[in-house]
């Protein structure tokens, strides 16, 4: 299975009959399935779900990497506690073409970031639109993938200049949408909707994070964002709804302390996620 047959636009691309994709391909390797990760606005638990997400295909026996596309604020080096860790470079087949390394999570997933490539973890990225789309651009096609089942891509929040270059240049699969109870944010979130719907690019459905607290005594779940369901909010969307996750404090710690990927999570709530994906 090639780059052609998982990418969002293979029905209306004419590449086939000119001879050439016009989609962004990686230089080295071979990646089945694409997934951009995506929200509305900051802050809803985006890049929370990916890494997640991440951990539980590769529960599951799949190749994964995660490619960190929130070029201003990534935090996938922290999530996974590899904040310490530098991306290396080899030299590529084409002249001065420098091939990226990505760091290996404990369990396997393969990460690239920009904060790999940077010498201060909290140093800002002061660039303008055109320099990020081009350093994105080279984060995904020059880093030495390999063989992989699932790269998930965990996308800036919004329809600004990433978003609008992923989902036109690299070969999507679909996307996933990330929310939390508010009608402010699904009403932001809308936009997004809409946006890929334009594109033509598939949206699998919408996750609500932070959907209530659950009391560690009697279960009872308490709402504390919105009085409506899960489900309604996705109603409004247009989505089908793929699981509503609570604020856990345990994962919270967990993340804090770099130690995500022993966290023992509840698998079940990710079990729609999975079969969505898969």
């Amino acid at each position: 299975m090639g780059a052609c047959d998982t990418c969002s636009s293979k029905e209306t691309c004419n590449s086939k009959k000119e001879g050439s994709c016009t989609r962004l391909l990686p230089a080295q390797g071979k990646i089945k399935n694409i997934i951009g990760i995506i929200s509305g606005k900051g802050g809803v638990g985006k890049s929370t779900v990916t890494g997640l997400t991440a951990i539980e295909l590769t529960k599951q026996g799949y190749k994964v990497g995660v490619l960190d596309a929130d070029i201003t604020g990534p935090s996938m080096p922290r999530f996974f506690g590899l904040q310490e860790k530098r991306a290396t470079g080899i030299a590529g087949e084409k002249e001065k073409q420098l091939i990226f390394q990505p760091v290996i999570s404990t369990s396997g997933i393969k990460i690239m970031s920009l904060n790999f490539l940077t010498e201060v973890e909290d140093e800002p990225v002061i660039w303008r639109g055109p320099v990020i789309t081009g350093v994105l651009n080279q984060m995904f096609s020059d880093t030495a993938w390999g063989e992989l089942d699932y790269l998930l891509i965990d996308m800036p929040p919004g329809t600004g200049d990433i978003a609008l270059t992923v989902m036109q240049t690299f070969p999507l699969t679909s996307i996933m949408i990330v929310s939390t109870p508010q009608d402010m944010v699904s009403m932001i979130v809308k936009k997004v909707v809409i946006m890929a719907e334009k594109l033509n690019v598939p949206i699998l459905g919408v996750v609500e994070n932070m959907s209530y607290i659950q009391c560690g005594n009697c279960q009872e779940k308490t709402r504390i964002f919105s009085k409506k369901t899960a489900k309604e909010q996705a109603q409004y969307l247009g989505l089908p709804l793929i699981a509503e996750l609570p604020i856990d404090m345990d994962l919270t710690e967990s993340m804090e302390n770099g130690e995500v990927e022993r966290y023992i999570f509840n698998t079940s709530k990710y079990k729609n996620i999975i079969s969505k994906i898969v």
